[in-house]
């Protein structure tokens, strides 16, 4: 779902994406096959990193490496598209989410896209014995402020390793010159 709404996005393959908390994920695999050249990746575990650093072994060197807590992110440059599909649910703190969303007004373009997704309303209520907070577009809307322009949402059935199926929502938004 997340490479579907990348892909809609229709971004030059020079186009500066992050996936935020992406540690072990097999998007960047994808985006590198896809051609994209200005991929960055954070995530706080080093080890998530590693994995997929040695899973791609010297295409691995194409990718900018970030370990770091994105409430404590400050980037260096700005991006077209910040895509999370593994952190802001987690956020349960307000002071850690406005931590976040400022991070996220620093880091993404006037312009440009971000791509969210969490566990949506109705669904759990814990991800691996965590706690995390369900949204859905208008919380999640709330939650980013003014300058934040919702272009579409999608829900799903994410299917756990064990087998359960949880609902999960996608948003995915434009950032507009008021977001500042």
């Amino acid at each position: 779902m997340s490479l579907e709404l990348i892909t809609s996005c229709n971004f030059e393959k020079s186009a500066s994406i992050i996936d935020v908390g992406g540690g072990a994920s097999g998007l960047v695999d994808h985006l590198l096959q896809r051609g994209y050249s200005q991929v960055t990746v954070l995530d706080i575990s080093a080890a998530a990193l590693a994995v997929s650093q040695q899973r791609l072994g010297s295409n691995s060197a194409a990718v900018k490496w970030i370990e770091s807590d994105v409430t404590a992110y400050r980037p260096q440059r700005q991006v077209e598209l910040w895509h999370d599909r593994a952190v802001f649910h987690f956020l349960t703190e307000i002071e850690d989410r406005q931590n976040y969303i400022r991070a996220l007004k620093h880091a993404l373009a006037i312009n440009g896209h971000l791509i969210i997704a969490s566990f949506a309303i109705g669904g759990p209520e814990q991800c691996s014995g965590l706690p995390i907070v369900q949204y859905d577009a208008s919380k999640l809307s709330a939650q980013l402020g003014q300058g934040f322009t919702l272009v579409e949402e999608r829900t799903e059935k994410h299917l756990t390793p064990a087998g359960l199926e949880q609902a999960f929502a996608y948003f995915h938004f434009v950032r507009s010159a008021s977001s500042t």
